[in-house]
């Protein structure tokens, strides 16, 4: 017997949905989520189904991965892009176990889509047996449309022509190429938690910084250019220091910022939520023979981050800087 042939909703009552993991909604996911909204329409919904834990947890019995953005920040991106609902998948062994048939059945009944976007390199199901002609064929049996998207191509600075992904992503934070990242990821990286109380070293050598705990993934160990938002909404000029602090024989791995001609919180010290966007690499991390050579470094790092934001976005007088929204820039150097 022939499949029937989905039959187009209206866009003013259709429901859109996209699976995924999602992690860091780059160009390609953002892409999907482009190609649900026009399939949807203005008055249509659209839902972004996204892992909130990394299947690799539940299958490989290890931690998962850090994400380059945690649940709450992806949920909000996706939102951003397009979805009208984020709607959490939490994996589990009985999940990760089903079929690719099941697996849809399941999510097909509880969630009644007109129509499923997805890319052409999805994989779905137990042992990622499940693909897009999979999906296609059993959406042709149940009467939902299936809109594949091709894979986002993006060129690096070194001119190699990449497919947008999370795991160049991952690569490229790995390696300190922030620029690079943020031309996957269509904006630059950003690093958002609450400022916690540090070792306050900072501020006895004249650069006093955040501390920030974050859930999101951090850069490879280096001084970064980027810009502080503050709670109160201002942005400033950041020097962002990621690694252990060799100098002082640190072990823990930390993430600080030092906002340039910021004075300071006007109120509590700790405990206010801070989001830095790293924007160039500086320079590597370095252990110092006295205290004295890194400040002195400190300072050649805080001049050379300050003209490097300037080439990006002329500050005014204030110290308060609005940076360009363009993410192709080049390292500073």
């Amino acid at each position: 017997m022939p499949r029937p042939t989905p039959t187009p909703t209206d866009s003013a009552t259709a429901t859109v949905v996209t699976i995924g993991n999602f992690d860091g909604v780059h160009l390609g996911h953002q892409a999907l989520l482009h190609a649900a909204r026009r399939r949807a329409g203005g008055r249509g919904r659209v839902i972004a189904a996204s892992f909130d834990l990394h299947p690799a947890a539940i299958l490989t019995g290890r931690s998962a991965p850090t994400p380059i953005t945690p649940f709450e920040e992806r949920a909000r991106l996706l939102r951003e892009h397009g979805a009208d609902e984020v709607v959490p998948i939490h994996p589990t062994a009985e999940l990760l176990a089903m079929s690719p048939e099941a697996f849809l059945r399941a999510f097909f009944r509880e969630h009644h889509p007109d129509a499923v976007v997805e890319g052409d390199d999805f994989r779905f199901g137990a042992n990622r047996a499940g693909d897009s002609e999979t999906l296609r064929a059993f959406g042709d049996d149940h009467g939902v449309e299936t809109i594949i998207v091709e894979q986002v191509e993006v060129g690096l600075s070194d001119q190699i022509l990449v497919r947008a992904s999370s795991t160049l992503t991952r690569w490229l934070l790995a390696m300190g190429r922030v620029a690079d990242a943020a031309i996957v990821l269509g904006r630059p990286h950003r690093l958002a938690g609450t400022v916690v109380r540090g070792d306050r070293r900072g501020r006895q050598i004249g650069f006093p910084t955040a501390n920030i705990e974050t859930g999101a993934l951090l850069p490879a160990d280096g001084i970064y250019a980027g810009i502080a938002t503050l709670e109160n909404g201002e942005r400033w000029p950041a020097a962002i220091s990621i690694g252990s602090k060799p100098t002082f024989d640190g072990t823990n791995r930390t993430l600080e910022a030092y906002c340039c001609g910021w004075a300071g919180p006007a109120g509590d010290e700790y405990g206010w939520r801070c989001e830095l966007d790293c924007l160039a690499w500086i320079r590597g991390q370095a252990r110092f023979n006295s205290v004295a050579a890194l400040v002195e470094q400190i300072e050649r790092d805080v001049d050379h981050i300050l003209r490097c934001l300037d080439t990006l976005s002329p500050m005014p007088a204030s110290g308060r800087v609005q940076p360009t929204t363009d993410p192709s820039h080049q390292a500073c150097t």
